[in-house]
């Protein structure tokens, strides 16, 4: 009763960004309901039979049974196009929502301590959402999905020294093989669902007993937490929101048609299809396989091909790599070791904001290289140059994103200084006798005031003389990561009030071990006696 109480009245602030989890998380649970649904139906098999269905186009075509099960699903069974488009447009909706789900929480800070863990779970997620989609995408054996095989194939064959093994492990032999439907089906329908339950439960486990972060306002402080109970407002709240994500992916599942199969045809291996492209959470390796000039090195008798392993194992990894490490950097440059329950504004850490920005920028660049012969065809340029101007932008837009954001922010937070110091405009102005014109303004509102200045401005780390290397690179990486931040005004009053709202939670110190109490009697009479056998007891020994 204890922790029922304790969880009713958990308290969940009320703001549009937070709800950007919970369309991930009910995004899962329609594609749990719909792919439940699915499995009864399909038949993971690579075994080719004579089509004889309801789509007459293929009638007498030789196809796999995987073709044929999906062919069979979407057209003879009742409601299974349905359900098979609710599907593939929920795991679309749940890969993006993660997606942005995880930069609100970067742009934001809601990474920092305590909450490490639950950031590294939420990148987790994203990557075996990318597995989840990709293995279910291979599923229907289509031409589209087999060309992804194939990229896919080429990929482990590039990795140094094991990359045949691992594609006769993956493939069951000489590509495309008779496993490898069988095998992404175990590992969509079984293993990554699995995982993905395991951690979300995990993931809504820290969310419950961390407390939840909130934005800056008159009476939100650094040691709570105000907004809903969870019931009933916010259970009646998020239950209308998961019925919202159903219909909504029903509606595009009737209006829109998404991946059909039906036109693609059966793969064969000696067939490709024009203007290939994945879904787009797959889109950015597509991207980088592409603008990737063509290098390879023989290294003691084997060929190592840079211009597959780089862009699609090496950059993927580098880049999930410096996401997972991305909050003890902050923390390491910060030096801050306390705990923040305040969302930070993205203006008030503008190197941050960013580093963010100019990910997105190389994200976005590759997403675009990944359908450079689409873009090439539909505009009637040549993909030769196009992709020299994407392979330039992709060294020159980061950079320059990077500066250009920096600079807005530090503009934004000016903005913010002289809006303290002077107030708002009111859009009201006078004409003197002589013709000059003043205008009228009024003081930032209590509340917005008190939002401007609610934020932390941590001092950069800092390196006494003669420390050594380590110390003074951090230093040196500290006073860049802070360096140029605009000082907001504020009185005394101000200051202290400001201080008192970001003071982190005090935890009780545990009480310290009692020492034992020496036992009667001498050293040597309590060595003896430790030395001595045990008398046995109720025996009158």
């Amino acid at each position: 009763m204890e922790a029922g109480r304790e969880l009713l009245r958990k308290v969940f602030p009320d703001h549009w960004s937070f709800l950007l989890g919970e369309l991930a998380l009910y995004g899962f649970v329609v594609l749990l309901l719909t792919g439940v649904y699915l499995t009864f139906f399909f038949d993971p098999s690579m075994s080719e039979v004579v089509y004889r269905g309801g789509y007459p186009p293929l009638d007498g075509v030789r196809v796999s049974e995987a073709y044929a099960s999906t062919l069979r699903i979407g057209f003879e069974l009742r409601g299974g196009l349905m359900i098979r488009q609710i599907h593939h447009w929920s795991a679309l909706l749940f890969t993006s929502a993660i997606g942005v789900h995880l930069l609100r929480v970067f742009f934001t800070g809601a990474f920092r301590r305590p909450r490490e863990l639950n950031w590294v779970i939420g990148v987790t997620l994203f990557n075996l959402a990318l597995l989840e989609g990709f293995s279910g995408y291979s599923l229907p054996d289509d031409t589209l999905s087999g060309t992804g095989l194939r990229i896919a194939e080429g990929v482990l064959l590039s990795v140094p020294l094991v990359g045949t093994y691992l594609t006769l492990f993956a493939f069951g032999g000489e590509f495309p093989g008779q496993d490898v439907i069988p095998r992404l089906f175990t590992v969509h329908v079984l293993l990554v669902p699995g995982l993905l339950l395991a951690l979300v439960g995990a993931h809504l486990t820290l969310v419950v007993v961390l407390k939840h972060t909130h934005w800056a306002a008159p009476g939100r402080t650094n040691r709570n937490v105000v907004g809903m109970p969870f019931f009933p407002q916010f259970l009646t709240r998020t239950t209308g929101l998961m019925f919202t994500v159903g219909g909504v992916m029903a509606l595009s599942a009737f209006l829109a048609e998404i991946n059909p199969v039906w036109r693609y045809g059966s793969y064969r291996p000696d067939v490709v299809g024009t203007g290939a492209q994945p879904d787009w959470y797959i889109g950015f390796i597509e991207g980088a396989l592409r603008l990737m000039p063509a290098a390879e090195t023989r290294v003691l008798g084997h060929t190592v091909s840079w211009n597959v392993f780089l862009p699609a194992l090496v950059v993927p990894g580098l880049l999930f790599a410096a996401l997972y490490a991305y909050p003890f950097a902050e923390r390491w440059l910060e030096g801050d070791t306390g705990e923040h329950h305040l969302c930070d504004r993205p203006r008030d850490k503008p190197t941050r904001t960013a580093l963010g920005t100019a990910g997105i920028t190389v994200y976005a660049v590759l997403l675009i290289a990944g359908g450079n012969d689409v873009i090439a065809y539909g505009f009637g340029v040549s993909v030769n140059a196009l992709t020299v101007v994407l392979r330039v932008a992709l060294i020159v837009l980061p950079p320059a994103v990077f500066v250009l954001t920096r600079r807005l922010c530090l503009a934004l937070q000016d903005r913010d200084r002289s809006r303290l110091l002077d107030g708002d405009e009111t859009g009201r102005i006078d004409q003197s006798p002589d013709g000059g014109f003043s205008g009228h303004r009024r003081p930032v509102p209590a509340a917005e005031r008190y939002a401007l200045l609610a934020r932390a401005v941590p001092e950069p780390v800092t390196a006494p003389e003669g420390a050594p290397r380590h110390q003074r690179v951090r230093a040196a990486a500290s006073s860049w990561f802070h360096r140029d931040l605009v000082e907001l005004p504020a009185d005394e009053r101000e200051s202290e009030h400001i201080a008192a709202v970001l003071t982190g939670p005090s935890h009780p110190a545990p009480p310290a071990p009692r020492a034992p109490e020496p036992a009667p009697g001498g050293r040597l009479r309590r060595l003896l006696r430790r030395l001595s056998p045990r008398r046995g007891r109720g025996t009158g020994r």
